[in-house]
């Protein structure tokens, strides 16, 4: 399955977005911390460069995250030119209080009445923006909610008489190109619940699981991991253990799979990431070893239909005219 949600209102924040940009110091980027770079938005991050606009990366919970992962995600992200990178979660006071300086020393000229330091809050849907928002003011001020897209539209708050906070809607891109993007982004909510199955984008995640952290998924479910065990089998095996069962006494794998993708969002599987930028380096090499598969299989299709051609169909020779 590949999952692709892009509504209409952001494209309509795209253009906002791009427009607001020029006026503004730097971008906060608010990432998942446990699919950083699937969390990542192509088009938030071709509009800074485009700008020359410096990126503090905020790796939202983190809490929620693997440690060792997340730590060389800030390693890979602080190597970037005009990158600082921060794990934290925006619902510890403690941890939002850093955004300030953080900001502050990404662009060092601002920060004063006469020129305020304009940021930019960008990031795609359930991500936490509107979360950090209403932490840095310490009063409510965005709308905080369960479902993605829940901020529609811009926002321009004053932190204080040196700081400005632009607040904008979650945006996706308009195509994600790698499957398993799309699959991260749906299991961790950042996708509407009508671009994607859940049996599948639970099996998907449990897949993952066992190759990663199948301890983990054994403690959770008390079940035992072999090396033939799959996505489905857990799936199922969720459904037996908790004892899901339908009105006609089959096991209820829709429910199970919602249990699963629960308790990863919710963190009480464990801390886990879903990528590494190892990992994420893999993905990106097969992907394009795929599309050059594909590609040569067109070649030869395409090859094999002209030669078909030319055989019931021989060019004349002028002399048989």
């Amino acid at each position: 399955m590949s999952i692709q949600w892009f509504p209409g209102h952001m494209n309509a924040a795209r253009k906002k977005a791009a427009e607001a940009m020029e006026k503004v110091d730097m971008i906060i980027e608010v990432l998942d911390a446990r699919i950083p770079q699937a969390s990542c938005n192509p088009m938030i991050e071709q509009l800074r460069l485009f700008r020359q606009r410096p990126c503090l990366k905020i790796l939202n919970k983190s809490d929620l995250a693997d440690p060792v992962a997340t730590q060389t995600w800030i390693n890979h992200y602080n190597s970037q030119k005009d990158v600082n990178a921060v794990a934290l979660s925006c619902k510890k006071p403690s941890d939002v209080l850093k955004v300030p300086g953080l900001a502050l020393a990404l662009a060092p000229h601002r920060g004063t009445p006469l020129k305020p330091l304009r940021m930019m809050i960008m990031g795609i849907p359930n991500v936490g923006k509107s979360t950090l928002m209403n932490a840095l003011l310490k009063k409510r001020v965005a709308a905080v909610g369960d479902e993605p897209a829940v901020t529609k539209v811009q926002q321009r708050l004053y932190l204080n008489k040196n700081m400005v906070l632009i607040d904008t809607p979650g945006m996706l891109w308009p195509k994600i190109a790698l499957p398993s993007d799309g699959m991260m982004l749906a299991a961790s909510h950042a996708v509407g619940v009508n671009a994607l199955i859940e049996e599948e984008v639970a099996t998907y995640l449990a897949d993952v699981l066992l190759q990663r952290y199948p301890e983990l998924v054994a403690a959770r479910f008390g079940m035992k991991i072999t090396d033939t065990t799959d996505g489905v089998d857990v799936i199922e095996g969720v459904a037996i253990r908790r004892g899901y069962r339908l009105k006609g006494g089959g096991y209820d794998i829709e429910k199970a799979a919602n249990t699963l993708l629960q308790d990863f969002r919710t963190g009480a599987l464990g801390r886990i990431s879903l990528e590494t930028p190892i990992s994420r380096a893999e993905s990106l090499a097969q992907h394009a070893q795929e599309l050059l598969e594909k590609q040569q299989a067109k070649e030869d299709i395409i090859a094999a239909a002209e030669a078909e051609e030319r055989f019931y169909n021989p060019p004349r020779d002028e002399a048989d005219i």
